[in-house]
């Protein structure tokens, strides 16, 4: 299976393509649309992004985006909203998207859910908050059943989860972990099944999410198909017992999780996982995540990272820092093996307005990041392809 990365602008809006392998889904027939799994990330195409007033801020694209409207991209299955600041919620933006959702759904921090409902725009049935990651309570993940093509088949599974930083007032640091396993097309009595009808679009997922918290809205009563679950601990199955992962700390930053082999699930696809933070979190805050979720999804190492290269810092009381950069993403990137890091949130805007005045950027060409990186390398650990996408670029990330 694969992962397509596609940068929209030159700062942190992405398309996100997962789809299976051909020897996933190996019979003639599927169209390349069955078992794909595709987010459209914090959408923000040109126009201004103001805060409050455009005396206190106002920022602006210096890079045109690859495209004018959102209709010229394929209709996603999910549109992630990371925060309810306008340059990762842009009314004018989303308004492009029809009214109805009726090819997908809006899942929002819940301060930007909240924010998008107030527009009165959308349908408010297709607007969903994002709980708050737990390890304690596995329910706090958004999961969507993938069905297969083959009646009978184990269905595949994309599930989403919100990691806020705690006590940050500025609601700007959080991470979104995001995993993606596709459906198989083979069943165990079955050796050459006929394929059923193709599922297109959303309505192939089974909905919405299992999950029991949520704000405003509940989610509709569907439960997904894949198994459920319900501990932090993982059980000792066949399944389980290969995956020889191991947290050395769940308490000390400097902890990995590290993987003695590729991933085999008894012959299952193997699970595809982002990390989406803009503007970066602490690894301590990803470890319980890692440590639960990842661990027990067979998600390690981790696919790709999209954290910022740069770090921008504010006066204390505008909110400090804004962007962690470089050595919040080094941490993460290294302790989850990941095979590649792709810079976000990066471009050098125009700002203005008095809450910019005091701003200090410092800028890490990606050259800079590929040499600190390597140079932080120990025995063992695999390298981490470093990447910074232009406007318009993708690239393909292979299992």
């Amino acid at each position: 299976m694969s992962l397509t990365v596609k940068h929209i602008n030159g700062d942190s809006t992405f398309l996100l393509t997962f789809s299976p392998l051909d020897n996933d889904l190996p019979f003639p027939g599927p169209p390349p649309s069955v078992g794909t799994f595709s987010i459209l990330v914090d959408p923000w195409l040109s126009g201004p992004s103001t805060v409050w007033h455009p005396r206190f801020a106002v920022t602006k694209h210096t890079v045109p985006a690859c495209i004018t409207h959102l209709s010229e991209l394929p209709p996603p299955n999910i549109i992630l909203i990371s925060q309810d600041k306008p340059d990762h919620c842009h009314e004018a933006t989303l308004r492009q998207l029809d009214p109805s959702l009726r090819d997908g759904i809006i899942l929002a921090v819940p301060a930007a859910a909240k924010k998008i409902r107030g527009w009165k725009y959308f349908k408010s049935s297709r607007i969903f908050s994002l709980p708050t990651f737990s390890d304690k309570s596995l329910d706090s993940i958004v999961r969507f059943s993938i069905p297969s093509p083959v009646p009978g088949a184990e269905p595949g599974e994309a599930t989403i989860a919100f990691i806020p930083a705690k006590r940050d007032i500025t609601g700007l640091h959080n991470a979104m972990g995001i995993t993606y396993r596709p459906p198989l097309a083979t069943t165990p009595f079955c050796i050459t099944p006929e394929l059923t009808e193709h599922p297109t679009a959303l309505s192939a997922f089974k909905f919405p999410f299992q999950g029991t918290h949520v704000s405003d809205h509940e989610f509709p009563p569907t439960p997904p198909d894949s198994p459920t679950l319900t501990s932090s601990t993982a059980p000792t199955t066949p399944s389980t017992i290969n995956n020889h992962f191991s947290l050395k700390s769940s308490h000390s930053t400097n902890s990995s999780i590290t993987s003695s082999n590729h991933i085999s699930m008894s012959g299952r696809p193997k699970t595809l996982s982002v990390l989406y933070s803009p503007h970066g979190v602490t690894y301590s805050h990803i470890i319980p995540y890692a440590s639960s979720h990842l661990v027990l999804a067979a998600a390690l190492p981790l696919t790709a990272l999209l954290h910022s290269f740069d770090r921008i810092q504010n006066s204390w009381w505008l909110g400090g820092n804004i962007s962690a950069g470089l050595t919040g993403g080094i941490e993460i990137a290294q302790n989850l093996l990941a095979k590649c890091w792709i810079s976000a949130h990066d471009e050098a805007k125009e700002d203005s307005g008095l809450a910019v005045k005091t701003i200090v950027a410092k800028r890490t060409p990606v050259e800079e990041v590929r040499e600190l990186v390597e140079r932080g390398r120990s025995g063992g650990k695999v390298g981490i392809d470093v990447r910074s996408l232009d406007s318009g670029e993708e690239m393909v990330l292979q299992a």
